[in-house]
């Protein structure tokens, strides 16, 4: 079973940027696609991004390409996600999900981003 925690949100101004770090600890964890999830006030949770853990292949939404970059650390077993040039519009509840098929079944606790103007 794979174990995530997210980190690295805060209240940041409109045009900063922001790393988000999602430890990954468990059995077998290089199997895993890790994606990157989002859920603003009175929205649906929507993807942002994924990464295969094994090979570094992303896929990103179209509404945040350009800006948001997935990335994996082998090392620190951490997958991060780098926000830049943030807009009020990026506030939400930012989730760290695992699958190892077509559905991710395995999240982190979340991590809050507020983005002010």
């Amino acid at each position: 079973q794979v174990q995530l925690v997210e980190s690295g949100g805060g209240l940041v101004q409109a045009g900063d940027s922001l790393r988000l770090s999602c430890a990954v600890s468990g059995r077998a964890f290089s199997r895993y696609t890790m994606g990157w999830f989002r859920q603003a006030p009175g929205k649906e949770r929507e993807f942002v991004a994924r990464i295969s853990w094994s090979s570094g292949s992303t896929y990103y939404a179209d509404s945040v390409k350009g800006r948001f970059t997935i990335s994996r650390d082998n090392v620190k077993n951490t997958v991060y996600l780098q926000i830049a040039r943030l807009k009020p519009e990026d506030t939400a509840v930012y989730y760290c999900a695992a699958r190892d098929g077509s559905a991710y079944d395995c999240w982190g606790q979340g991590t809050q981003v507020t983005v002010s103007s």
